[in-house]
Protein backbone atom coordinates (compact mmCIF):
# COMPACT_ATOMS: atom_id res chain seq x y z
CA UNK A 1 0.00 0.00 0.00
CA UNK A 2 1.39 3.13 -0.95
CA UNK A 3 2.47 5.69 1.73
CA UNK A 4 0.15 9.14 2.31
CA UNK A 5 3.50 11.19 1.25
CA UNK A 6 3.66 9.16 -2.81
CA UNK A 7 -0.43 10.15 -2.55
CA UNK A 8 0.04 13.46 -2.01
CA UNK A 9 3.16 13.42 -4.68
CA UNK A 10 7.32 13.19 -3.69
CA UNK A 11 10.17 14.90 -6.02
CA UNK A 12 11.99 12.33 -7.29
CA UNK A 13 14.67 12.45 -10.47
CA UNK A 14 14.09 10.74 -13.60
CA UNK A 15 16.89 9.50 -15.74
CA UNK A 16 15.06 8.33 -19.26
CA UNK A 17 16.84 7.35 -22.08
CA UNK A 18 14.43 6.67 -25.45
CA UNK A 19 16.55 4.87 -28.48
CA UNK A 20 15.26 3.93 -31.94
CA UNK A 21 15.57 2.67 -35.36
CA UNK A 22 13.58 4.35 -38.09
CA UNK A 23 14.49 3.84 -41.88
CA UNK A 24 17.98 2.01 -41.10
CA UNK A 25 19.12 4.84 -38.89
CA UNK A 26 19.58 4.77 -34.99
CA UNK A 27 18.87 7.52 -32.86
CA UNK A 28 19.31 7.96 -28.86
CA UNK A 29 18.68 10.43 -26.58
CA UNK A 30 18.94 10.39 -22.93
CA UNK A 31 18.62 13.10 -20.12
CA UNK A 32 18.02 14.02 -16.61
CA UNK A 33 15.23 16.02 -15.17
CA UNK A 34 13.89 16.69 -11.78
CA UNK A 35 10.20 15.14 -11.74
CA UNK A 36 7.25 14.51 -9.63
CA UNK A 37 6.12 11.00 -8.11
CA UNK A 38 2.01 10.32 -7.75
CA UNK A 39 -0.11 7.59 -6.27
CA UNK A 40 -3.51 8.71 -7.30
CA UNK A 41 -6.67 6.35 -8.32
CA UNK A 42 -4.44 2.98 -8.45
CA UNK A 43 -2.30 4.21 -10.75
CA UNK A 44 1.27 5.72 -10.31
CA UNK A 45 1.66 8.99 -12.14
CA UNK A 46 5.45 9.55 -13.17
CA UNK A 47 5.63 13.75 -14.40
CA UNK A 48 8.39 15.71 -15.32
CA UNK A 49 9.73 18.09 -18.42
CA UNK A 50 11.68 16.90 -21.16
CA UNK A 51 14.15 19.49 -22.43
CA UNK A 52 14.97 19.93 -26.32
CA UNK A 53 16.06 22.65 -28.69
CA UNK A 54 12.30 24.19 -29.19
CA UNK A 55 12.12 24.02 -25.04
CA UNK A 56 10.26 21.81 -22.94
CA UNK A 57 7.64 19.11 -23.17
CA UNK A 58 5.65 18.33 -20.41
CA UNK A 59 5.99 14.52 -20.09
CA UNK A 60 3.83 11.75 -18.10
CA UNK A 61 4.29 8.06 -17.73
CA UNK A 62 1.03 6.45 -16.16
CA UNK A 63 1.62 2.63 -14.52
CA UNK A 64 -1.85 1.27 -14.35
CA UNK A 65 -2.16 -1.66 -11.99
CA UNK A 66 -2.93 -4.15 -14.32
CA UNK A 67 0.83 -3.61 -16.23
CA UNK A 68 -0.13 -0.83 -19.48
CA UNK A 69 1.43 1.82 -19.16
CA UNK A 70 0.81 5.13 -20.78
CA UNK A 71 3.27 8.11 -22.18
CA UNK A 72 1.90 11.59 -22.80
CA UNK A 73 3.92 14.05 -24.30
CA UNK A 74 1.93 17.76 -24.75
CA UNK A 75 3.74 19.68 -26.57
CA UNK A 76 3.02 21.71 -30.37
CA UNK A 77 2.17 17.67 -31.24
CA UNK A 78 0.67 16.04 -28.53
CA UNK A 79 0.92 11.65 -27.75
CA UNK A 80 -0.42 9.36 -25.86
CA UNK A 81 0.90 5.91 -26.34
CA UNK A 82 -0.63 3.05 -24.57
CA UNK A 83 2.06 -0.22 -23.84
CA UNK A 84 0.16 -2.91 -23.37
CA UNK A 85 1.75 -6.69 -23.92
CA UNK A 86 -0.90 -8.43 -24.57
CA UNK A 87 -2.54 -6.48 -27.82
CA UNK A 88 -1.71 -4.11 -30.28
CA UNK A 89 -3.02 -0.44 -29.33
CA UNK A 90 -4.14 2.39 -31.86
CA UNK A 91 -2.66 6.50 -31.02
CA UNK A 92 -3.06 9.18 -32.97
CA UNK A 93 -0.21 11.81 -33.38
CA UNK A 94 -1.30 15.16 -33.25
CA UNK A 95 1.06 17.07 -35.81
CA UNK A 96 0.05 20.97 -37.11
CA UNK A 97 -0.89 19.35 -40.52
CA UNK A 98 -3.29 17.16 -38.93
CA UNK A 99 -3.37 13.50 -37.80
CA UNK A 100 -1.53 10.60 -37.98
CA UNK A 101 -3.30 7.09 -36.67
CA UNK A 102 -0.06 4.84 -35.76
CA UNK A 103 -0.90 1.29 -34.39
CA UNK A 104 1.59 0.37 -30.73
CA UNK A 105 3.04 -2.96 -30.84
CA UNK A 106 4.62 -3.81 -27.39
CA UNK A 107 6.90 -5.96 -27.68
CA UNK A 108 8.56 -6.43 -24.12
CA UNK A 109 7.75 -4.19 -20.78
CA UNK A 110 8.88 -4.44 -17.38
CA UNK A 111 7.77 -2.07 -14.96
CA UNK A 112 9.62 -3.13 -10.89
CA UNK A 113 9.69 -0.77 -7.58
CA UNK A 114 12.11 -0.58 -4.73
CA UNK A 115 11.58 0.32 -1.23
CA UNK A 116 13.77 3.15 0.61
CA UNK A 117 13.78 5.35 -1.04
CA UNK A 118 10.83 4.48 -2.96
CA UNK A 119 12.39 3.90 -6.91
CA UNK A 120 11.31 2.06 -9.85
CA UNK A 121 12.32 1.10 -13.66
CA UNK A 122 10.12 0.78 -16.38
CA UNK A 123 11.76 -0.73 -20.04
CA UNK A 124 9.29 -0.88 -22.80
CA UNK A 125 10.19 -2.37 -26.28
CA UNK A 126 7.95 -1.59 -29.23
CA UNK A 127 7.43 -0.75 -32.68
CA UNK A 128 5.10 2.10 -34.11
CA UNK A 129 3.05 1.11 -37.49
CA UNK A 130 1.17 3.46 -39.97
CA UNK A 131 -1.23 1.96 -42.70
CA UNK A 132 0.44 -1.66 -41.61
CA UNK A 133 3.64 -0.38 -42.40
CA UNK A 134 6.67 -0.46 -39.76
CA UNK A 135 7.34 3.04 -38.99
CA UNK A 136 10.58 1.72 -36.57
CA UNK A 137 11.77 -0.04 -33.56
CA UNK A 138 11.23 1.89 -30.28
CA UNK A 139 13.18 1.52 -26.55
CA UNK A 140 12.04 3.66 -23.23
CA UNK A 141 14.21 2.83 -20.32
CA UNK A 142 12.95 4.99 -17.51
CA UNK A 143 14.56 5.10 -14.00
CA UNK A 144 12.82 7.45 -11.19
CA UNK A 145 14.03 7.99 -7.38
CA UNK A 146 12.58 9.82 -4.74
Amino acid sequence: MPSEKIKNGLPAEIKMETSYVQNGESHHHSFEEPGRVVYMNNSYYIRFEEANEEGTIPVTMKINPDGVVQLIRRGEQTTRLVFDSTQETEANYRTPAGIIPMTVKTDDIRVSYYDRPFAGRIYVDYSLLVNQQKLGDYHIRLRFTT
